[in-house]
């Protein structure tokens, strides 16, 4: 099924939540999912991955545009290695060396070259198909997975929960819940890449951004956290005030030349907790499209698809480049494990992890 503004808007806003067969693996249906609210806003999402598909939204004018990045057919999805949209884990991001010790046990967790862990794995969330419950009163989804214990290495039974809920505010609400049987690591997230111009509108360097954030880790050349707190101060990460994406992101600093960009870890000011703060204001001043950004996360990631290349074909065969989008991936720290500065990111038998972001959307002040 090809999404475009106008088979989204053949959709009646009054509908249920629909759902369209959208293939099979290993014997398991693959839905793909619409969301729908009475401001003609839609959010595309499938059980494949937990992944948001695409999401039309308005611009100052009236017209919807497609500002997620993300495929056409479900094989794609089977063959992504950038996570476009999915939900990432069990371990988000990186932890160096892929040795772990938990409860006094050391496990080795599956490893990328390089000799570090990414992601969740080989075969993290982002490729397993989840079980799902709809709730058309509440207009959401939520996916479950359990994840058995060893899993790319990780101790324990984890039951997941992922729950999606589009208001009539124009909010995508994203809610992780979580327990395990035995002591283990979680860090989730979702790793939808934006372009809020439009997806097939190119670059989001005139993006206008403001990260609510004094401190922000650097990286090796693993891109693995070296364990300091840097002062954004006035370097090329300081986004207290709004600026574009593009102003500083060529400049010769060693931080953007390790990552080719922006592909860092924020540190919020308050620690992870059920409290929602604002962290993020996106803008895109020719759509007039806004995002902000509400978490209980301690952290959240900054990526400019540093690591888009012409090889990926999108929706509706667009080239993705890179800064084609980008991430604001609300998460724990990279490397938790061994840095016992960073908070933990731990959970226990009889201990259940939740955390909540909202992506909210608006248009600009005229």
């Amino acid at each position: 099924m090809i999404l475009t503004a106008a088979t989204m808007n053949n959709i009646s806003i009054s509908a249920p939540i629909r759902k369209d067969l959208w293939g099979s693996i290993d014997g398991k249906d693959v839905w793909l999912f619409c969301l729908g609210n009475k401001a003609g806003t839609r959010l595309y999402v499938s059980n494949f991955g937990a992944a948001a598909q695409a999401l039309f939204f308005k611009d100052r004018n009236g017209n919807y545009d497609d500002i997620l990045l993300g495929y056409d057919t479900l094989s794609a999805y089977q063959k992504d290695e950038v996570y476009l949209g999915t939900v990432v884990g069990r371990y988000a991001n990186r932890i160096a060396g892929g040795e772990v010790w938990i409860d006094g046990e050391k496990y080795k967790l599956s490893t990328r070259e390089g000799g570090y862990h990414q992601h969740g794995g080989e075969n993290g969330f982002n490729k397993k198909v989840f079980n799902y419950s709809v709730n058309d009163d509440e207009n959401s989804i939520t996916f479950s997975y359990t994840s058995p214990d060893m899993e790319e290495g990780f101790p324990g039974e984890l039951q997941l929960q992922v729950k999606y809920t589009l208001d009539d505010g124009d909010n995508w609400h994203i809610e992780y819940r979580c327990q395990t049987n035995k002591t283990t690591l979680v860090n989730l997230t979702q790793h939808a890449y934006f372009n809020l111009a439009g997806h097939l509108n190119g670059s989001v360097l005139d993006h206008e951004l403001l990260i609510m954030a004094e401190n922000y880790l650097p990286v090796n050349s693993l891109q693995v956290p070296t364990g300091e707190l840097a002062k954004v101060g006035s370097s090329p990460f300081d986004f207290l005030h709004a600026k574009k994406i593009g102003d500083h992101i060529f400049d010769d600093h060693e931080q953007l030349n390790l990552s080719k960009g922006y592909d860092h870890s924020y540190v919020l000011k308050k620690e992870a907790s059920e409290i929602l703060n604002k962290v993020v204001i996106v803008e895109e001043q020719v759509s007039g499209r806004k995002m902000e950004v509400f978490t209980s996360e301690p952290a959240v990631h900054f990526y400019t698809g540093n690591f888009l290349n012409n090889a990926i074909v999108g929706k509706q065969g667009a080239i993705y480049k890179e800064r084609s989008g980008f991430c604001l991936e609300t998460q724990h720290y990279p490397d938790a494990p061994n840095k016992p500065n960073f908070p933990s990111t731990v959970l226990k038998a009889g201990e259940q992890f939740c955390s909540k972001t909202i992506y909210a959307f608006s248009l600009m002040d005229e």
